[in-house]
């Protein structure tokens, strides 16, 4: 899998949110976007995913331009901003529901994904009930679930304890030898540090390579 991000720009009523953006995200490697609130980190990914249409630009899918042809960026799967489930089902059982779209995965890999967030002894509290962390472990596990080629975390350690965040490091790092893109930001610089093998940076709208 190949993304290549060419001259894409964003405007909403009069705002420029994002200019002149070219980014190329291939198979296998970690890449880390830093920057400021407001910076357009948040909207880049969700016009990455298909939320948003870009002003200008196109993104384009092992050569397809998925700006034009109202298709969603192919084997993707994010968490984007707060994560946000069903209050009155567990934690399984929302995994579950999400897994019947497209009935790719078992009840075992859901149940495997879970104790790799280590969220597996909570699968069965109704989510209304789950702490920060608890919410953002689930986030996670939709995420990683179904072993899509692309995978994307926008703050996915908030709330998470120590012990786990080393947890899921290890297994994005596993991933990526398997070939997989992973787009991540973090307020935590050591995040980006420890896992990203590009870091671009984003201030008022434009973006440039810091690390690669």
């Amino acid at each position: 899998m190949k993304v290549e991000v060419l001259n894409l720009s964003k405007k909403i009523k009069n705002n420029i949110i994002l200019q002149n953006i070219n980014i190329t995200f291939n198979d296998g490697k970690i890449y880390g976007l830093i920057g400021k609130n407001g910076s357009g980190k948040s909207v880049f990914l969700k016009m990455l995913c298909g939320f948003y249409d870009p002003t200008e630009g196109k993104i384009l899918a092992n050569g397809i331009d998925i700006t034009k042809s109202s298709i969603f960026l192919p084997e993707t799967r994010a968490l984007i901003e707060k994560p946000n489930f069903l209050p009155d089902l567990s934690g399984f059982e929302n995994l579950l529901l999400l897994a019947n779209i497209q009935k790719k995965i078992s009840v075992e890999d859901i149940e495997n994904t879970l104790k790799e967030v280590n969220l597996f002894q909570e699968k069965d509290k109704k989510y209304s009930t789950y702490s920060l962390g608890m919410k953002q472990k689930l986030a996670i596990a939709q995420v990683l679930m179904e072993n899509t080629k692309i995978m994307i975390f926008d703050e996915p350690f908030n709330g998470i304890e120590s012990e786990t965040v080393e947890k899921i490091r290890k297994k994005l790092k596993e991933l990526k030898k398997q070939g997989k893109i992973i787009i991540l930001t973090s307020h935590h610089q050591e995040d980006i540090l420890i896992l990203a093998d590009e870091i671009y940076k984003f201030d008022d709208g434009k973006v440039s390579l810091v690390k690669k």
